[in-house]
């Protein structure tokens, strides 16, 4: 045997079998001249898992932008032209409003259909009273006439509206039918009570109108007693005067307003006149 040889198995017994992982070897762990790692070539190397991964990013980048987006960018987004178009139409309006020239519209609006009343108001409206009626003539009775028994009811409206007595309403009827049988009367001699509404006329004197009063004693104007009910008030006003005529006799009371040169003559009348009188009232 070589003297060496007995030294081989010593070294080949303590050089360790594994590298040991806290001994690390010195040439690797001292500065610049640290040996370089090989690159490891794993699963990225490869063309097709590239291609794949740069698809996927993609993908990934457009849905997050369409998340981002949202409803609220889109609607803004509409609501942009809509708002334009709007500034543009009330510029127009404003414009059009201030002109002196403005063109009729092409095309008429359309009437709002009214809208129907509620059964409430419909109720109301038929609940309404009704316009009274225009009252009728009045029936003739004693014998008159129409106009005669016009004349008659407004005798005995102005002496209930002057708050006579029934009394009196028959003094008044029964001088009226005595002084023109209960029409009105325009005068022969009084060229001006001709020119007025009248029922025939007279020649006594000045006296004109159902009562027969003379202008020139102080009853009124012609035009004033050609009127019924102003003869048939100047009447009742002067029978309001005479002291005590409650208590006199329908033709007393009368001869005492009229001053007639027949005091007699109203009492014929008297009994008529109450006929008539109670047929107005």
């Amino acid at each position: 045997m070589h003297p060496d040889d007995s030294l081989a198995p010593k070294l080949t017994e303590e050089r360790p079998s594994t590298r040991t992982v806290d001994s690390p070897s010195t040439e690797r762990t001292i500065g610049r001249h640290r040996l370089p790692e090989q690159p490891r070539r794993g699963l990225l190397a490869s063309v097709p898992m590239r291609i794949a991964l740069a698809a996927g990013v993609t993908c990934c980048l457009g849905v997050g932008a369409v998340a981002v987006s949202g409803p609220g960018d889109r609607a803004e987004a509409e609501r942009e032209p809509v708002a334009e178009a709007l500034a543009d139409r009330a510029a127009t309006d404003e414009r059009a409003s201030r002109s002196l020239d403005r063109a009729v519209s092409p095309t008429p609006a359309r009437p709002t259909p009214s809208a129907k009343p509620s059964p409430s108001a419909t109720r109301a409206a038929a609940k309404k009273p009704a316009r009274p009626a225009r009252p009728a003539r009045p029936r003739p009775v004693a014998g008159l006439t129409q106009v005669q028994m016009d004349n008659a009811k407004v005798i005995v409206d102005v002496g209930v509206r002057e708050k006579m007595p029934r009394r009196a309403l028959v003094v008044a009827m029964a001088t009226a039918m005595q002084e023109s049988n209960l029409y009105n009367l325009a005068n022969d001699w009084v060229p001006e009570s001709l020119d007025l509404p009248n029922q025939g006329s007279g020649a006594d004197h000045d006296s004109v109108g159902l009562f027969q009063q003379r202008p020139s004693s102080g009853w009124g104007t012609v035009a004033e007693l050609m009127r019924p009910s102003y003869a048939a008030a100047a009447f009742y006003r002067a029978l309001r005067e005479i002291p005590g005529w409650p208590e006199m006799s329908v033709a007393g009371a009368a001869q005492a307003v009229q001053v007639s040169a027949f005091p007699d003559a109203y009492a014929q009348h008297e009994e008529r006149a109450t006929t008539i009188v109670a047929a107005l009232t």
